[in-house]
C-alpha cells in the first residue's frame, strides 16, 4: 500500500474523494481512499471492526469511486469475458 503520512493525510481535503467519513461520525477523517490501495485496506478495516450502518457506507463510497472493486460488477465483467470467449470458440471450430 502506498504510505500516506501523517503530514500528507492532514493535507487532503476533507471531502468524500479522500475520505469515507469526512466530516462526521464514527471520526471525522477515517478511512481514507486517494488511492485504490487505501481504499481496499478502508473495506478490510471496516469489515473487521464496522459496524452494519459503516460497512454499508463504506462499500457505498468506496465501489462509487472504485468501481472495479465492486464484487457484483467485476462478476458481471467476467461472465461477459466468458461468453465473449465461449462465442469466439464456437466461431472457430464452424
Amino acid at each position: 500500500m502506498a504510505t500516506l503520512s501523517y503530514r500528507r493525510r492532514k493535507r487532503l481535503p476533507k471531502n468524500k474523494d479522500n475520505f469515507v467519513f469526512p466530516e462526521k461520525a464514527p471520526d471525522p477523517g477515517s478511512y481514507p481512499i486517494p488511492d485504490i490501495e487505501h481504499a481496499r485496506n478502508a473495506l478490510a478495516r471496516v469489515a473487521q471492526h464496522g459496524s452494519p450502518q459503516e460497512q454499508a457506507e463504506v462499500k457505498r463510497v468506496v465501489y462509487r469511486k472504485y468501481p472495479e472493486l465492486d464484487p457484483k460488477k467485476k462478476q458481471k465483467a467476467q461472465a461477459k469475458r466468458a461468453a465473449r470467449r465461449r462465442l469466439m470458440r464456437n466461431r472457430k471450430g464452424s
